[in-house]
């Protein structure tokens, strides 16, 4: 049975160093991301890459369960296809820790209540930046999808493209990350304010 460990953090800016800490010691290979525990497997490169290295035997390790996903939905899709092809979880910390091989309440449990926590946190940021734009001020970084790049992006998607085909299309044009490729979570959700605008026309 081999330890393969999944660390994942929302944004670039974010250390990752705790999870590694806790994972790099017992597992043969450990996969990383910076992006959105709510987006689909599809769109998660290094879940994806681990859902694809682990065998029937091993045990795909999380330091807590909302590594494996913040939105309820694809966390649980995530663990029964784990448990279909005879893998086990094991989670370090916090609700649900344990190893597991197949599920049960509790796993689903901590997994119901990492999606709160993150509706809560979008919540909150939503409405801080509200308040700050009826004081006058602007708060929040630019965003890095211009009109141009959702333009394409929409183009893509209408083509069949994936968002992570999406990506490699796209070119940020200004600012520190000039030239670079946006982050997956930010095509997502410029693409989805795309949509909500486009129903409300």
């Amino acid at each position: 049975m081999a330890l393969v460990g999944l660390v994942r953090v929302s944004t670039d800016k974010q250390n990752v160093d705790r999870q590694h800490d806790a994972l790099d010691p017992i597992c043969i290979k450990v996969f990383e991301e910076k992006i959105s525990g709510k987006l689909a497997v599809d769109d998660r490169p290094a879940l994806s890459a681990a859902l694809e290295y682990v065998r029937e035997g091993d045990m795909l390790t999380v330091q807590e369960v909302d590594r494996l996903g913040r939105d309820t939905l694809t966390g649980l899709v995530t663990l029964a296809e784990l448990f279909e092809r005879g893998i086990a979880v094991k989670v370090l910390e916090g609700i649900g820790a344990g190893e597991h091989s197949e599920m049960n309440l509790l796993l689903e449990l901590a997994l119901v209540l990492a999606s709160e926590r993150r509706r809560d946190i979008v919540k909150k940021t939503k409405n801080g930046l509200e308040a700050a734009r009826s004081r006058g001020r602007v708060g929040g970084r630019r965003p890095v999808m211009t009109e141009a790049l959702v333009v394409q992006a929409a183009a893509l998607r209408e083509k069949g493209f994936s968002l992570k085909q999406i990506q490699p299309h796209l070119r940020i044009t200004d600012g520190k990350n000039k030239g670079k490729n946006p982050s997956v979570g930010a095509i997502s959700q410029a693409l989805r304010q795309h949509d909500e605008a486009g129903s409300r026309a």
